[in-house]
């Protein structure tokens, strides 16, 4: 069935569904243009929400961006950014692909429906002008029959008239000729413009109108297909998306299972835990007694001779958080300013920053000395003598660093022994052993598991209060006491270290020791040297291999 055909008496008709059609198709146009505007908005205002909960500082400076919640909190920041530009690709995909090609196309259906209608316009007006001429020869046919039907009965009434002259008769006769042959003719091109008004007629509603209904129907069966299609691209710019937008849905979840509260814990211990002893019992201060006034360790009083106590060069008052008062400190260049376990870790961190800005300019020596040799060998590709300035700021720049990783490796050195120290100081008074010895042989692995002590050391006096803050190992001296176990594994020393304090083990750079105990968090790890001996060691001096 085809319009041509079925509806070949309803041109207003079909000039307004066509009309229809083309309406529609621009209000589908509007209404994906307001649809990615509404998408670039949406992916506009994630981005900007994005952008005001993301992080100011860097992570490397930001000590938040170490707790895994953080990580996690920025990656699903992240990963809601991806999330807007998928809506920003949909958005340009519709503006791209249905906006902007449907408008043209609709621009084009337009001109065609316009000339088609035209095209029918004229036809009509054809068949009109011949319907016309086919009524004006009728009409003067009618009239011309009328006149020639009045000539004929005047030229009969003057014939029997018998007054009438015989001029008068014969000039009435010849009038009513003349009438009847111009009303034959006027028949004759009356019945002429019929058949050919009936000939143009058949023509336009057989032939000339239902080829231009034709075509419109072709237009409009086209203009809705791809009006279709334009329908199927707002899906299909969404399934494009689809597969990274799951992504980032999995890419939150994720993050979300990635949040480990235990860990964060372990975190907050090693960003602010300070290396400091705890603080000693305050004693009881006889002030009753003025003479015999006795001052201890841990109280504020001074000795006989009247001075102001002075601590040992190994002993600092510990302090008494939260009672201490903050002071804006100074920041020095070897963290100082820091407390112990503080001062360790960045210590270890400029380092291991000089280490590798060395390892850095090493390579860069190398390079510049194979560049200078493949000169040498072939001029024509550079001067030798251009790579001398760069080569000698290399060299300055590697005795520079070495000196400054001299530097650093004394101060982490004695910040390692300072952590030991007051690490030592605060077990000795807190979990005090009965009767310690004041050392413990390198070799000692002789195991008293059951807690028993031997009958010469339970015969000595108990130490006094002095003696019991001297040995500062005390940790030490009781892993040394259990029975000797078998490895867990085996490292490498990476730097050399004197073990120079008690309960600690000296060790050569590159040496291999057995892995007896891993590293509680204080920063030591228990080793035994090949030769004989076990003692604790810097963990940041070892690369550690767990069997």
């Amino acid at each position: 069935m085809d319009w041509g055909t079925e509806l070949w008496d309803q041109f207003e008709v079909l000039e307004r569904h066509t009309q229809w059609g083309l309406d529609l198709l621009d209000r589908y146009v509007k209404f994906v243009k307001e649809r990615t505007e509404v998408e670039q908005a949406y992916a506009k205002q994630l981005r900007s929400l994005v952008k005001k909960y993301l992080p100011k500082r860097p992570s490397k400076d930001d000590p938040e961006s170490k707790f895994s919640q953080q990580q996690s909190f920025v990656q699903i920041l992240q990963e809601v950014n991806d999330f807007a530009g998928q809506r920003e690709l949909v958005a340009e995909n519709l503006s791209v692909r249905v906006c902007l090609e449907l408008a043209k196309y609709s621009q084009e259906m337009k001109q065609e429906r316009k000339m088609h209608f035209q095209e029918g316009r004229r036809a009509q007006q054809q068949l009109e002008s011949g319907f016309k001429q086919l009524e004006n020869s009728k009409r003067k046919f009618e009239r011309d029959c009328r006149e020639a039907e009045k000539a004929a009965q005047t030229a009969e009434r003057l014939d029997q008239d018998i007054n009438a002259t015989k001029a008068d008769v014969e000039k009435a006769k010849q009038q009513a000729h003349l009438r009847s042959h111009m009303a034959e003719e006027s028949k004759n091109e009356y019945a002429a413009q019929l058949q050919r008004f009936n000939r143009d007629q058949s023509h336009f509603y057989f032939s000339q109108m239902p080829q231009i209904f034709d075509k419109l129907q072709d237009m409009d069966e086209r203009r809705a297909a791809h009006l279709g299609a334009g329908y199927g691209l707002l899906s299909e710019a969404e399934l494009q998306v689809v597969p990274i937008i799951a992504k980032c849905l999995e890419g939150m979840k994720v993050a979300a299972d990635a949040v480990d509260a235990k860990n964060d814990s372990q975190v907050l211990i090693e960003l602010h835990k300070s290396g400091f002893a705890r603080p000693g019992d305050v004693e009881f201060e006889d002030f009753s007694q003025p003479m015999n006034r006795v001052p201890s360790d841990s109280s504020l009083g001074t000795p006989s001779d009247g001075r102001p106590e002075l601590r040992g060069s190994g002993r600092s008052r510990a302090k008494r958080w939260p009672f201490s008062k903050r002071n804006k400190t100074v920041v020095t260049e070897d963290f100082s300013h820091l407390p112990p376990e503080q001062q360790r870790k960045r210590l270890q961190q400029q380092l291991e920053e000089r280490n590798r800005e060395l390892q850095k300019e090493v390579d860069q020596r190398e390079a510049l000395k194979k560049m200078k040799d493949v000169y040498e060998k072939t001029p024509q590709m550079g001067d030798p003598a251009s790579l001398e300035p760069r080569i000698t700021e290399t060299l300055n720049n590697i005795e520079r660093l070495k000196l400054e990783v001299q530097k650093y490796e004394a101060w982490l050195a004695e910040a390692e022994s300072r952590v030991l120290s007051n690490r030592g100081d605060s077990l000795g008074r807190h979990t005090r052993p009965p009767d310690p010895p004041a050392s413990v042989p390198p070799d000692s692995s002789s195991s008293n598991n059951s807690g028993s002590q031997d009958p010469k050391e339970s015969s000595e006096e108990p130490l006094s209060e002095e003696g019991q803050d001297a040995p500062i190992y005390t940790e030490f001296d009781e892993d040394f006491e259990e029975e000797s176990a078998s490895p867990i594994g085996h490292c490498v020393a990476i730097y050399h270290f004197e073990g120079s304090s008690e309960g600690t083990i000296s060790m050569a750079e590159g040496e291999d020791l057995s892995l007896m105990e891993e590293d509680k968090g204080d920063g030591w790890t228990r080793v035994r040297r090949k030769q004989g001996g076990e003692g604790y060691v810097p963990t940041s001096y070892l690369r550690v291999t767990l069997n």
